[in-house]
């Protein structure tokens, strides 16, 4: 009898999961979606930013935080390749660190372009962290000139190989 009950157990446990697309994707933006738009008041420069106001140009948008290691060595790899690309890309760097003060220092330490960093005060409880699905970690996207999304999580050596 007690096998009897395990048994049934798996197998209902497992027509649950039959009905799970296995092919699809289950969460976040993949290669192809459009990219969610937001609008940031908050700057390293005092500048408001609107990602509809960029479409017409490529964008690398680059989610970080000072106290997540991997994000922002990524940010400060891919805002140096960027330098020496062509103009047609825009940086587009959203920290979701909790203070200013914190924000503009790690700015300032990892000289990073001032002009393409922004800060989203609310961290995240932003709707941004939300639209993009970063509680599972922060990513970042290269939107074509439509703002679809072309390359998630591209390196700085792909982000070269990519334009050139």
């Amino acid at each position: 009898m007690k096998y009897v009950t395990w048994i049934f157990v798996v197998l209902f446990i497992s027509s649950l999961t039959s009905f799970v697309e296995k092919d699809k994707p289950t969460s976040g933006l993949n290669v192809g979606d459009v990219a969610p738009s937001f609008k940031i008041d908050a700057t390293f420069n005092g500048q408001q930013l609107d990602l509809q106001n960029l479409k017409g140009k490529y964008v690398l948008l680059s989610f970080w935080a000072s106290y997540d290691a991997q994000s922002r060595m990524q940010n400060v790899s891919l805002n140096n390749a960027l330098q020496n690309l062509s103009k047609d890309v825009k940086m587009v760097s959203v920290s979701f660190d909790d203070y200013q003060s914190v924000f503009s220092e790690t700015i300032r330490k990892d000289k990073v372009q001032s002009s393409d960093c922004y800060l989203e005060t609310k961290g995240e409880a932003s709707s941004i962290f939300k639209k993009y699905n970063l509680d599972r970690g922060f990513k970042n996207y290269l939107l074509d000139d439509r703002g679809v999304i072309v390359a998630k999580n591209i390196s700085a050596s792909q982000l070269s190989s990519y334009f050139n």
